[in-house]
């Protein structure tokens, strides 16, 4: 009896000793959109949880799911977030067969399908103060290397079908060159070059025992990576309730070589337009700039209302009103437009929005919009924007059906690895 007394009262004080630790963790602001970065960097370990071990080891497949301590801290922030996982869970059903289908189609673990979880929150029109931009927060030159396409009627980073095959080619040639799949995830984080140089200092292939040669953020990004696919199979021994996503999960998709309008689409299929942008968050104008050369998807509800004449017209006989210019992105990295020092400004008179005054100067709205550290696209009359920066190489350039140029930096890739994002 008294063995059991005393039993108990060493369970309690281990667990409130364990409360005390979980409410000490200071989370900072990182460059992967929805990744905490602990300032803490060897936290302790006395709170060792042997069920959490069995857990992870009872769903891991190719890639390996280490526990310990770094883990332990991401799991604590992520079971307390339970409004954020229960919107991750609902979203998981429409976003997740989309990733799982893109990984299979390059061999890649199904396991990854969770980094978008740590990486945007599976938001696809998230952006970090970097530019990286996505669910897979894809960097502008890394994503043109991986045949994405941004233009000022598109930004295909924000596709998740086209996004999804992009990183998906990227894991398979940085599994390819560096033999590990936590290197890989490492790498997707920091960039290859950050994590070779990382193996030669510690002269070993294990993610655990480079890690203290890999930038903050990526030491902590594959911890956060293990704990968030732990949370997301174990949501209910954490009391995290799954919350219904506010996009149709049953969907159609079309083929379209016109161009389409999104908003009168929506009145054809008797839906709010704000819900069929969500589902094809890519388009920038809300028109989707399909061609004979160039076919673009349309992903819409599957259709049991509506009109279908009028559905039938709208994708086939009713171009909107907007010119068919197309002109490509310029590079959104922001650390690179630090560099420019010739800037031309507009002031903003009553009636204008960003879509006028990109159109007036012959650039993008994004570029606007990162130019002057916009968050949304409201502005107000009297306001001063800059409009052009002059780097010397020109910031947009129109695109021929047979010649297309884009803005070059040179050694832009290397700069993305070095800093900290691919």
């Amino acid at each position: 009896m008294k063995k059991n007394v005393l039993l108990l009262s060493f369970c309690i004080v281990v667990s409130i000793h364990f409360g005390v630790k979980a409410q000490q963790i200071n989370p900072v602001s990182s460059d992967t959109s929805s990744l905490p970065v602990l300032v803490e960097e060897a936290p302790t370990f006395n709170n060792y949880n042997f069920v959490y071990k069995q857990r992870l080891d009872s769903i891991q497949k190719m890639v390996p799911l280490k526990y310990n301590e770094f883990v332990q801290k991401y799991i604590d922030i992520y079971s307390s977030r339970k409004d954020m996982i229960g919107k991750m869970l609902g979203l998981s059903s429409y976003y997740f067969p989309i990733f799982e289908q893109a990984l299979r189609a390059y061999n890649v673990p199904e396991e990854i399908k969770y980094l978008p979880i740590i990486e945007s929150a599976m938001n696809p029109h998230a952006v970090s103060r970097v530019g990286a931009t996505g669910l897979w927060q894809f960097m502008f030159s890394t994503a043109k290397g991986y045949g994405l396409n941004m233009d000022n009627f598109v930004d295909e980073r924000k596709d998740p079908v086209q996004a999804s095959n992009a990183a998906a080619a990227y894991f398979r040639d940085a599994y390819a060159e560096l033999g590990d799949w936590l290197l890989a995830i490492a790498a997707y984080n920091c960039g290859k070059g950050n994590v070779q140089r990382a193996i030669a200092k510690a002269n070993s292939h294990d993610f655990w025992e480079i890690r203290p040669y890999l930038p903050l953020e990526t030491r902590n990004y594959v911890p956060a990576f293990i704990a968030a696919m732990y949370i997301m199979n174990y949501s209910k021994a954490h009391q995290i309730e799954r919350l219904s996503p506010s996009m149709a999960i049953k969907t159609d998709t079309v083929q379209v070589n016109k161009f389409v309008s999104l908003p009168l689409l929506a009145q054809a299929l008797k839906m709010e337009e704000e819900d069929l942008c969500i589902l094809n968050p890519s388009y920038k104008k809300k028109i989707v700039n399909g061609t004979e050369e160039s076919p673009r998807r349309i992903v819409m509800p599957r259709v049991t209302g509506g009109d279908f004449a009028m559905i039938y017209e709208v994708l086939n006989n009713r171009p909107p009103e907007v010119s068919t210019h197309v002109v490509l992105a310029s590079n959104d990295d922001r650390r690179l437009h630090k560099k420019h020092t010739s800037v031309a400004y507009h002031r903003v008179t009553r009636g204008q929005n960003l879509q006028t005054i990109a159109d007036k100067y012959n650039v993008e709205v994004q570029d606007i919009k990162v130019w002057n550290k916009l968050k949304g696209s409201q502005i107000m009359p009297g306001q001063r924007l800059i409009v052009s920066k002059n780097s010397g190489t020109g910031n947009a350039v129109s695109a021929s059906k047979h010649s297309r140029q884009y803005m070059s930096y040179k050694g832009d890739k290397e700069r993305s690895q070095r800093e900290g994002k691919i």
